[in-house]
């Protein structure tokens, strides 16, 4: 089974592929990075302050000048209830939501990524490992060897995770490196709230911990890495049921995009909560932004996800092992 993992890393190394996903990451975290410095910069020109209170009351009067339009939607109005009173619970308590510092970046660019550009980069290395073989004829080949079938996929389906490792890592540690150059190193100490409980009637702070920087960013790493899992799970399936590797991304980055779409405007649509895409921002739980749909919890996405991952595991183990290879 080593010989087997270690063959198929060669492979996907050969393939030059992690090394183009750590370019688009960098690329990527270079432009937010001087998108939150161009924002900070503007800021500080509008208000005169460096001072993070100021920046917060701002924003509050901002918000509450919002919610007396009544051109907004009432999905719209809530989440905006919800950030003033979470924005207000900040100011009472004299923590500053944005501390100044490569970690909070590195937790922003998680939770923004969690949803659609890690699952894509991860979508990228999943969807060719077997449908691959299949393309360049080297199918039949790999069979012939007196491994069991389950073992060989059971070494792609390894390979996988720890490639979807290294992404979750690299998208943390470029992240922290770049945006350090501009926000500064330090700041891992830095006080995180979590607990907020969306209620009907807006948040409910009774659960509030208050966690340090680094053990929030742990937290948020273990998530982002499940859901890469899952994701890759799905696209390493459709590699296994579909031949063809433009085919197999082509469904995975459909079913993304509109994932990222539903979750805009399912909240009428209580059946939709059951599918995989509505349920890929966790981290937002521990923010304490509104679920997509009411009475979604943590728990329940996490058992939803779970359910899709053990299926489409169950399925490209049972199809792999059991169709014809001609």
């Amino acid at each position: 089974m080593t010989k087997l993992i270690q063959n198929e890393m060669m492979k996907l190394i050969a393939k030059k592929r992690l090394i183009v996903i750590g370019i688009i990451i960098a690329v990527l975290v270079a432009l937010f990075t001087y998108a939150q410095f161009k924002q900070v910069q503007t800021q500080r020109e509008k208000l005169g302050t460096d001072d993070w209170r100021t920046i917060l009351q701002q924003q509050i009067i901002d918000q509450q000048n919002r919610l007396g339009s009544n051109r907004l939607s009432d999905e719209w109005r809530k989440q905006i209830q919800i950030s003033l009173q979470q924005n207000q619970y900040y100011l009472d308590h004299d923590i500053n939501p944005s501390e100044p510092g490569a970690p909070t970046f590195m937790r922003i660019f998680l939770e923004n990524s969690i949803e659609l550009f890690i699952p894509l980069m991860v979508m990228v290395i999943a969807s060719d490992l077997v449908s691959s073989e299949h393309s360049q004829g080297s199918i039949k080949l790999l069979l012939t060897r007196p491994v069991k079938r389950w073992k060989v996929l059971l070494s792609k389906y390894v390979t996988l995770i720890l490639a979807i490792s290294l992404i979750v890592a690299m998208a943390g540690i470029i992240s922290y490196l770049i945006s350090g150059l501009v926000f500064g190193y330090e700041g891992w100490n830095a006080p995180v709230v979590t607990g907020f409980t969306v209620t009907e009637a807006g948040i409910d702070t009774s659960n509030v911990k208050l966690l340090d920087l680094w053990q929030f960013l742990m937290m948020d790493f273990g998530l982002v890495w499940f859901v890469a899992v899952v994701v890759g799970t799905l696209s390493f399936m459709l590699s296994v049921l579909i031949k063809s590797t433009a085919a197999g991304m082509g469904v995975m980055l459909a079913a993304l995009i509109s994932g990222a779409i539903l979750n805009n405007m399912v909240s009428s649509w209580e059946s939709a909560k059951y599918f995989f895409m509505v349920n890929l921002r966790l981290t937002n739980y521990m923010s304490g932004s509104p679920p997509p749909i009411e009475g979604m919890t943590l728990l329940f996405s996490l058992m939803v996800l779970f359910v899709w991952w053990l299926a489409a595991l169950f399925v490209s183990f049972f199809v792999f092992t059991r169709k014809d290879i001609y």
